[in-house]
């Protein structure tokens, strides 16, 4: 059914342009009927490919070729004209049948006739457009004919200066035959690029400079953008000879003016996009030329103009384009970009936007100023601009605070990396300690294992670990060697441990009661191989860590009450600063064991063993001994933090003992006491 329908059609459509062409053929002597039946015409060959080729295959477009030069009437011919302009338009195969020297002759004498009225030459405009539209042939034509000679004198002569301030410029005839004009000129420059045509458009470059100077309306500077962008695209020498002319400066101040006028109207802001179209093409292959748009501040104006969230994509672009052709080579125009944050607005841009064409635009600005942060920081005071007083004053003051930008930015980026650099180091000590420590752990439980069964010798391991506790003062901060150790043979009496802590603590110096500033931790209380490995394994480092004075305190208290612990921690405080500070001033010039051991072969460990011996130690070698204790001291308190849980770990897996097996064992248990008292 479909298909029919359009056979259908496509016969009435041909039984129709037979019937208008007979009719056109039949009334010459009735100029309305002609313009009649031409309108009905080119309303069915509008858009319509294979209505025009039909109309062109049965002789119609050749006939109404001649009728627009035979006939005496005007409206017959501007008819003609018209309809040849909307066939050409909808089929390739009219235009080259029509594009001929011979029909650009004829169009030139309708446009130089004085009797010619303004539509009949807006006719003739059409028809040239559309026979150079996408056509190279057609721009050739249109150049060795002369034509668009005739065009540029159109363009030039066209408008007065009243006609430039219309109120309405569709009721207007000129301008619309001016606009015709631009639009044909266009057509004559680009698609495809013609440069010999772009040579010959320039010419026109003065009047279209002062017109924009002298009017700002969009009727006017659409039109006249359009052409001058078209005219100067990827052509140096076109757009030097419009720099040389002072091109570029009208159109920053025409860009300057309608962004003042873009706060409050839209319109203003549409057209300052299409100033920036134009402004891309006249630099686009000379960016050194854009040094001059740099007094005009146009970077901090398009930064504005790209702000507008009214803008579609292509427009971004077009502006982001603009950008980067501005700050492609000049430094100036650089620094505006970094003083207006035109980097994190493009970064901004590259993050959140996901149209590839915009992002590669973004990324162009971006690649431009990539070594600019080098530049600026060597070149910015040398650099100036040339400007008056003022505005040098200004510029001078922006240049100090990027100064000052750059080197916070470069301290805050040399503080990230300190930081990170810590951190790792810090890590990875913190990891090659708790494999050591956990492997100096374990040898110590296998080397030292307790027998349960040998009261004697869990209770001697005991109380060593009860006399030596590894603490940390918390009043310096530094980690303090135990002033006594009891003797392998000293034995523990468990029963009157009490009568002998109160008897001995008169005796204790203030230093060992510094010590125990926090109570032994409930693993030491933990019966078993456990607690009494874990203890001795901390011994034997503390042991290996620090040397053990000569004076040798027995039977040291435990747990010391918070009144005595201020009291001695004032004290010891007092003592150690006193004597840390004479014997600085003392042996500051002295040379200890570890200035003369230059020539022998020692290790960290046998060096600080070597330190520790010597009673005058240099400022020197007393601050890296200080340093290694803390650092030691950290070192033991974590290992002992291990095993403390490792302790209540197993404690954890201990079988309870029934109440009444207890009972049964407390005698055995006295009888053997007493037994090992008496020994």
């Amino acid at each position: 059914m479909n298909s029919q329908k359009v056979q259908k059609n496509q016969c009435d459509m041909k039984t129709d342009l037979n019937l208008l062409l007979e009719c056109l053929k039949y009334q010459m002597d009735c100029p309305l009927s002609q313009k009649e039946a031409l309108i009905t015409i080119y309303s069915i060959c509008q858009q319509n490919s294979e209505a025009s080729e039909y109309f062109r295959e049965i002789g119609g477009l050749m006939f109404i070729n001649d009728l627009a030069k035979s006939s005496v009437h005007c409206i017959v011919k501007e008819a003609a004209l018209f309809t040849l302009g909307i066939i050409i338009e909808s089929n390739v195969y009219c235009q080259q049948t029509l594009c001929t020297s011979a029909l650009f002759e004829d169009l030139i004498l309708f446009l130089i006739k004085k009797d010619s009225g303004v539509n009949l030459k807006r006719m003739s405009v059409y028809v040239i457009l559309v026979l150079v539209s996408n056509n190279k042939d057609g721009q050739t034509y249109v150049r060795d004919t002369g034509c668009i000679s005739l065009l540029l004198q159109l363009f030039r002569t066209t408008l007065s200066t009243s006609e430039k301030n219309l109120s309405d410029e569709n009721m207007d005839p000129c301008y619309q035959l001016w606009s015709s004009v631009c639009s044909t000129l266009c057509a004559c420059v680009n698609n495809p690029q013609n440069e010999d045509n772009q040579n010959i458009c320039c010419s026109v470059f003065p009047y279209a400079k002062e017109c924009l100077e002298s009017c700002t309306k969009p009727e006017i500077v659409r039109p006249i953008c359009s052409f001058l962008g078209l005219t100067v695209a990827n052509n140096s020498y076109v757009q030097k000879y419009f720099f040389t002319i002072g091109g570029l400066d009208t159109l920053a101040k025409v860009l300057l003016e309608l962004m003042h006028d873009s706060c409050v109207s839209h319109s203003s802001m549409k057209l300052a996009v299409v100033v920036t179209k134009t402004l891309d093409a006249c630099i686009a292959n000379n960016s050194a030329m854009g040094v001059v748009l740099a007094k005009y501040h146009t970077v901090s104006e398009l930064l504005k103009l790209l702000s507008n969230e009214t803008l579609s994509t292509g427009e971004k672009i077009s502006i982001i384009l603009t950008i980067g052709h501005c700050t492609e080579v000049c430094e100036e125009n650089q620094c505006e970009l970094l003083q207006n944050n035109g980097l994190p607005l493009m970064i901004q841009i590259l993050t959140e936007c996901q149209d590839e064409e915009l992002i590669k635009a973004a990324t162009f600005v971006l690649q431009n100023c990539k070594q600019m942060t080098e530049q600026l920081s060597l070149k910015l005071h040398d650099n100036s601009l040339n400007v008056n007083n003022a505005e040098e004053l200004d510029a001078q003051v922006r240049k100090r605070c990027l100064q000052d930008y750059w080197k916070k930015a470069k301290e805050i980026l040399h503080r990230i990396n300190s930081i990170e650099k810590e951190h790792n180091e810090e890590r990875v000590q913190g990891e090659i300690f708790v494999d050591e420590s956990y492997v100096a752990s374990s040898e110590a439980l296998k080397s030292h294992e307790v027998n349960p069964a040998d009261p004697r010798k869990c209770t001697e391991r005991t109380h060593k670990d009860v006399c030596c506790p590894q603490l940390t003062s918390k009043l310096n901060n530094k980690v303090l060697a135990p002033t006594s150790a009891p003797q392998k043979n000293e034995t523990v009496n468990t029963m009157d441990a009490a009568s002998t802590r109160q008897t001995e603590q008169r005796n204790i110096p203030c230093s060992v009661t510094e010590l125990q500033t926090d109570s032994v931790p409930p693993s030491h209380n933990i019966n078993g191989k456990t607690a009494c490995g874990n203890n001795w394994s901390g011994l034997q480092a503390g042991e290996q860590l620090f040397k053990q004075p000569a004076e040798t305190v027995r039977n040291m208290k435990q747990t010391c009450t918070s009144d005595q612990h201020s009291f001695c921690s004032e004290k010891t405080e007092r003592v150690k600063s006193t004597s840390a500070a004479s014997s600085s001033h003392k042996m500051a010039d002295l040379r200890c064991l570890g200035c003369t051991a230059g020539g022998l072969s020692l290790n960290s460990k046998t060096f600080t063993k070597m330190l520790q011996s010597c009673l005058h130690r240099c400022e020197h070698h007393r601050v890296i001994l200080e340093a290694e204790e803390r650092y030691r001291g950290e070192l033991r308190r974590v290992a002992a933090g291990n095993s403390s849980r490792s302790a209540t770990h197993q404690k954890m897996l201990l079988a309870p003992v029934k109440k009444d097996r207890l009972h049964k064992e407390m005698p055995t248990f006295r009888s053997k006491k007493d037994s090992f008292q008496s020994k």
